[in-house]
């Protein structure tokens, strides 16, 4: 596929069997005043409209998956298991199941949270009070409908589209359900946001296979507008905020992140990852335990990439620090929460970590995408 040509299906007589719903409702703002307001918003706005792609166009879709590619540089949240002895040994067609299975997992999960986000700008465009806001949330309307579109055809490619993870479900529940159109942009713009664009940045610079090094590139840049957006939005909104109303946003912020990472919330991720990789014919106790004698190697690997945070840790909490919604109170449930999970050692290494945020959020993205 190299042109915008379409594949579309006619449109079903009846309404279609695989939808769900969430009842919503928030007030519509208007706004009679067109002169711009926020520069910084407004100037985004224009580069949303100059950096416009078309995804059945402008990636090269004709080359399909590289299996070997994907299988040699495959990884498990960030987890560099490619290096280790235990997956080097282990039958390339098992490999290529195990990789093809789990990935397919994680951007089937990546594709449902952009559905999610394409919903929640679209509200945003309603419910924002300034017209720059309006301006740039259909901007970013468009671009999570070209995310949808371009995740949906490459896991056509990988193999089906898996059911949406119940926290990540839970989380976009909450965003599209609040009547409150601050708790809306912090939950979409920080923390849904920030945690993808972390994730697929993180993903495009592990995995070798062209085609998803391409489509994470360019999904990545938008993600980088989306989230800029919400700092500089969010830093005008915040200080104008009640100690009572900044402390129920951060409250929020933390219950949507603590959906995806808490293990106590019973929601996690590894249950399935484990499951998949049981399917597709790997012990995934044998793996595991194997995996641990060679930690040395995975950490020894992830500190010639920089070491790895997390995109908790190393996104969302500096994002919420930038806007003045990391409050010695917030931080101490994040603390709480690392030490429950991870135990006490590792919550006070990240407490000590230097997680600041990028100082340009476009060339932060563009590392490692210079040949793209």
């Amino acid at each position: 596929m190299t042109t915008a040509e379409t594949t579309a299906h006619p449109l079903p007589e009846s309404h279609p069997v695989q939808t769900e719903s969430v009842r919503s409702a928030m007030d519509a703002i208007y706004n009679w005043n067109y002169e711009p307001e926020i520069d910084e918003l407004r100037t985004l706005y224009a580069k949303g409209l100059d950096l416009q792609w078309i995804g059945l166009r402008d990636l090269d879709w004709e080359r399909g998956i590289d299996h070997e590619a994907f299988t040699r540089t495959f990884s498990v949240g960030g987890l560099p298991i490619t290096e280790t002895q235990y997956w080097k040994k282990l039958p390339d067609d098992l490999k290529w199941e195990v990789a093809r299975r789990s990935a397919c997992f994680m951007l089937s999960n990546f594709l449902h949270g952009e559905q999610g986000a394409l919903m929640v700008a679209g509200q945003l465009v309603s419910a924002v009070p300034d017209m720059d806001g309006k301006f740039y949330a259909a901007t970013q309307t468009m671009d999570e409908a070209r995310h949808v579109e371009v995740f949906a055809a490459y896991v056509d490619l990988l193999d089906e589209v898996y059911p949406i993870s119940e926290g990540l479900k839970r989380l976009l529940d909450n965003v599209l359900i609040t009547d409150d159109w601050r708790l809306k942009a912090v939950g979409m713009q920080v923390v849904t946001e920030g945690l993808a664009l972390y994730s697929f940045r993180d993903m495009r610079n592990q995995t070798e296979e062209p085609l998803l090094r391409q489509l994470l590139t360019y999904v990545s840049r938008d993600e980088a507008r989306h989230t800029g957006f919400g700092i500089k939005y969010l830093s005008h909104v915040v200080p104008t905020l009640t100690e009572q109303t900044r402390f129920e946003i951060e409250d929020f912020a933390f219950e949507a992140a603590r959906l995806l990472v808490d293990q106590r919330a019973g929601y996690s991720m590894r249950e399935r990852i484990m499951k998949i990789w049981s399917e597709a014919g790997i012990d995934p106790n044998e793996a595991l335990g194997e995996m641990v004698k060679e930690r040395d190697v995975i950490a020894k690997a992830l500190a010639e990439r920089g070491g790895r945070m997390g995109p908790i840790s190393g996104f969302v909490i500096p994002t919420l620090r930038a806007i003045g919604l990391y409050s010695d109170r917030i931080a101490g449930h994040f603390r709480e929460m690392w030490t429950a999970n991870m135990g006490a050692e590792a919550a006070e290494r990240l407490a000590r970590a230097d997680n600041s945020m990028p100082e340009d959020l476009e060339a932060w993205v563009n590392e490692g995408a210079e040949s793209l």
